[in-house]
């Protein structure tokens, strides 16, 4: 994984479930409808994404094992040059089908393009489709098009329905990439593996010269997204602190092989000193490496208690995230539920008691704390939030553990 689109974002990576599954719906545990190995998170790093229906993110665990596995990959990686670079000539679109909107035959000179890769079965790739369509709709008056190109698809009839109820939610063209030999897809080929991404979500933004002007993450797109239609993005500026940001990867690459969490640490100050807009990405890291890799559970929960006052505060999933960690991590010497209660309850406020995700994780709260009635009532209610059938098997499993014991207590 090259380190471009892995920033600030999780991402699915490529080939990682049999063919026709989508990996969101499986799990080497019920807890989990996501394991470590399919998305990639924070600079390169696997993680675990819990989805609930699309857009309605539940709950990350970074799984440091495979986040550890996964950078090592990336460190092998490090030395293979992509034919495709930012300066490059665009290469050409090969679509099978439009789904959506005008069909674009050509990049023509004077129109900003973003080339957006996905798939459906991509959790984060469906949390990104709003986020992108607020772009193309906040950018449509200034000659910027925006193109979901479908790929690596394990079966493309469900690409059509998918946009098709997606609706206004995905208000940007969407085209289905042509396969050719082998299977294999041509615009994945000359897209995403000429610039060594493997990887999805993927964006490559196309300047008025019809030259790649960045390859990133679409949710981190915004900011240069703006510049190079407005004609002031800076490439040798950006190329020199994309530097800086691989070398500083590499150096996390290297702590995580050698499994040294006080490197991996200092390396995640660099990287927050260096870009701040990760700061709550790398707090989350910072949780799990202490809480998991270097078992300083003292330090840990003193770094969630300051988080939760600050940069956790207002981001109901963070909250989420971290706690669900605390409740179901196991063999921890001293779980503090308490914490885990607090920001619970915060995230379950955040989110309007709508996300049943985040319920499951307050009622597994209340439920280590002894309060199992409550726990009860609160899993009845997320079963009413949700029509996602892995989550929901979840929460009736959970809710016939609460109520046998309820029944032992009395």
């Amino acid at each position: 994984m090259t380190s471009s689109c892995a920033a600030a974002s999780i991402r699915c990576d490529r080939g990682r479930a049999a063919p026709g599954e989508n990996p969101l719906a499986s799990a080497p545990r019920a807890r989990r409808i996501h394991g470590g190995g399919w998305c990639e998170a924070y600079f390169g790093t696997l993680g675990r994404r819990r989805t609930v229906g699309i857009g309605r993110i539940g709950r990350v665990a970074l799984g440091v094992a495979a986040w550890v596995s996964a950078a090592g990959g990336a460190a092998a990686r490090a030395g293979e040059a992509p034919s495709l670079k930012v300066g490059d000539p665009a290469p050409a679109l090969h679509v099978s089908k439009w789904i959506n909107g005008e069909p674009v035959e050509t990049f023509e000179k004077g129109t900003v393009y973003v080339i957006e890769c996905w798939a459906t079965w991509c959790g984060p790739c469906r949390a990104s489709i709003p986020h992108v369509s607020d772009l193309q709709a906040k950018m449509k008056d200034r000659k910027v098009v925006v193109i979901g190109l479908n790929v690596w698809e394990r079966d493309t009839s469900r690409v059509e329905p998918f946009v098709k109820q997606m609706g206004e939610k995905m208000n940007y063209r969407v085209a289905l990439d042509a396969v050719g030999a082998g299977g294999k897809g041509k615009s994945a080929a000359a897209w995403l593996e000429a610039a060594g991404q493997d990887g999805i979500p993927c964006a490559f933004i196309v300047d008025r010269e019809t030259r790649i002007a960045w390859i990133g993450h679409p949710m981190s797109m915004d900011k240069v997204l703006e510049e190079v239609a407005a004609g002031t993005f800076d490439a040798a500026k950006h190329a020199a602190a994309a530097a800086e940001r691989k070398a500083l990867e590499q150096r996390l690459a290297e702590a995580a092989q050698k499994r040294d969490p006080d490197a991996i640490l200092e390396v995640l100050d660099a990287m927050e000193a260096k870009d701040p807009a990760l700061a709550v990405q790398l707090s989350l890291i910072r949780f799990e490496v202490l809480f998991k890799m270097k078992k300083d559970l003292d330090a840990a929960y003193a770094h969630a208690r300051k988080m939760s006052a600050t940069l956790w505060k207002e981001d109901g999933m963070a909250l989420n995230n971290v706690a669900w960690v605390i409740l179901d991590t196991p063999d921890v010497a001293r779980r503090d539920l308490d914490l885990a209660l607090e920001m619970a309850v915060a995230a379950n406020r955040l989110t309007k008691s709508e996300n049943a995700a985040v319920m499951d994780t307050l009622a597994r709260a209340h439920f280590e704390k002894g309060a199992v009635g409550k726990a009860i009532e609160i899993v009845e209610a997320a079963l009413k939030k949700t029509d996602n059938e892995e989550l929901t098997k979840h929460l009736t499993a959970s809710l016939a553990r609460y109520r046998e014991r309820q029944r032992q207590a009395k």
